[in-house]
C-alpha cells in the first residue's frame, strides 16, 4: 500500500460531531485505518484513509458534508524505534516535503500505517515502497 486516497472533511467545532461523522461510516460497514483531527479557526478538520473509499464518499455526500478528496503516501512500517525517521529521511533524501503525517493500524495487524501527505505523491510512494514491512 503505497499510495491511499484521504478525505479531508470539515466538521462542526462542537461536541459529539466527530463521533457522529465517524458512526456514519461505521453504519455502512467502513473502517477507518488511520485518521487525524484538530481545531482550527473555530472549525473541525479531520483526515481519513478508509478501507473503502467509494462507499465512504457516498457517506459524506448524503451527509451533504463539505469534503475533499487526494492522494497520500502510506507505508507500513516495522513496529521499531527508529522506523518512522527512516521514512522521513528517506522522503527528504528524495527531496519530497512532507506536509503532515499522521498514523493508523489496518484490521488484524499489528504493523503501523504511517500516512504523509506530501508534495509528490507518486515519487513519495515508489520511495517508501523500498522501506515497507512486510
Amino acid at each position: 500500500m503505497a499510495k491511499a486516497k484521504e478525505f479531508r472533511v470539515t466538521i462542526e467545532d462542537r461536541p459529539a460531531a466527530l463521533g457522529a461523522c465517524c458512526k456514519a461510516l461505521a453504519d455502512r460497514g467502513i473502517n477507518i485505518l488511520a485518521f487525524q483531527s484538530f481545531v482550527e479557526q473555530g472549525e473541525s478538520l479531520a483526515r481519513f484513509v478508509v478501507d473503502n473509499p467509494a462507499a465512504a464518499m457516498e457517506v459524506f455526500r448524503a451527509a451533504h458534508a463539505n469534503f475533499e478528496q487526494e492522494d497520500v503516501a502510506v507505508v507500513r512500517l516495522a513496529h521499531q524505534p527508529g522506523e518512522l525517521a527512516r521514512a522521513a529521511m528517506l522522503l527528504g533524501a528524495e527531496r519530497v516535503n512532507i506536509n503532515y503525517s499522521y498514523c493508523g493500524l489496518e484490521p488484524g495487524s499489528t504493523t503501523p500505517l504511517a500516512v504523509f501527505g506530501v508534495d509528490q505523491v507518486i515519487k513519495a510512494s515508489a520511495a517508501l515502497d523500498t522501506i515497507a514491512a512486510k
